[in-house]
């Protein structure tokens, strides 16, 4: 085991899932809601991303040839197309799975069977139109390696840990110097009290939809550098991201973080060793998971039960 190769796989890892395990944590921490169809909001950015990105190549061909400023173009509109396309299907969600029932009793449980029916109606509606075909996206940050003395890493990897440690940092100074940020951050501390003090659940939960749909469709295109787009490519990253949310608690953006790179690190070691190897991944991270959960119910930085009540 290649020690140097197993901490870039697992900080990469790490970053993706992080994505993922954030947005579903800042969903229940600020409206409760448990988003089921984060994989189908993952698997429609991936798809848009591929669409633009193949109409877009030959353009950006014909203007910037094949060199930096090309690939450059290329990054910024995969990119950009994957969070707006995640934007606008949180927005979907947003009007389908939370302003219709909000206000109802059970509202925790009514989302979670609503998205979960998102998630599945998504993923056929995309296999009737698009067919079981995996496609794959440009490689937005070129190919070949860099590499410094021991270390050794993807052009891939280093960007998508480099995108990732840029995008969040851009959304926690969004959540502490915006007025928006603020509502937001006063519905996770308190949401009877934020109500209260005058801040509408309703707009509030609108641009957090928007958002974690955006974080969802950015880790679509930044783990689609290495998989394939498919119908059924969010399945995966919508598992992990739920399990490593439980794993740093529910509610509780660092213990998301931390739960992340805990996961991405365990799976490239069990991945890295010869006598476990790839097959022995995933039950690896839900032996893990599940002996934190017997040991510590609210997960690794969980918010006290009592927050939700």
């Amino acid at each position: 085991m290649d020690i140097f190769v197993t901490l870039v796989h697992g900080l990469n890892l790490a970053a993706i899932y992080g994505l993922m395990a954030i947005g579903i944590s800042l969903l229940w921490s600020s409206i409760g809601m448990i988003n089921m169809a984060h994989g189908a909001t993952f698997a429609v950015s991936g798809y848009a991303a591929w669409f633009t990105a193949s109409l877009m190549k030959p353009i950006l061909l014909a203007a910037f040839g094949k060199g930096f400023f090309g690939t450059a173009a290329m990054a910024g509109i995969t990119l950009s197309t994957g969070a707006a396309m995640g934007a606008l299907f949180g927005a979907l969600i947003y009007a389908l799975a939370f302003l219709p029932i909000h206000d109802k009793p059970n509202f925790p449980v009514r989302s979670l069977i609503v998205t979960l029916a998102i998630n599945l109606a998504t993923v056929q509606l995309l296999l009737w139109y698009f067919g079981p075909k995996q496609k794959n996206l440009p490689k937005i940050f070129g190919t070949g390696k860099l590499d410094l003395g021991p270390l050794s890493a993807r052009y891939d990897q280093i960007g998508a840990i480099a995108a990732t440690v840029v995008i969040l940092g851009l959304v926690l100074l969004w959540l502490k110097v915006s007025r928006k940020g603020l509502e937001i951050r006063a519905m996770m501390q308190n949401p009877e009290g934020a109500v209260l003090s005058g801040i509408s659940v309703r707009w509030t939960a609108l641009p957090v939809t928007m958002l974690t749909g955006a974080l969802a469709g950015l880790a679509a295109v930044l783990l689609s550098q290495t998989i394939f787009v498919s119908p059924t490519s969010g399945t995966m990253p919508l598992i992990k991201g739920l399990t490593i949310a439980l794993l740093g608690g529910l509610g509780s953006v660092p213990g998301a973080v931390a739960g992340a790179v805990i996961i991405g690190f365990l799976e490239a070691i069990v991945g890295a060793l010869p006598f476990l190897g790839q097959r022995y991944v995933l039950f690896a991270t839900f032996v893990f998971i599940i002996t934190v959960l017997i040991i510590r119910p609210r997960g690794i930085g969980g918010l006290l039960d009592e927050a939700r009540k």
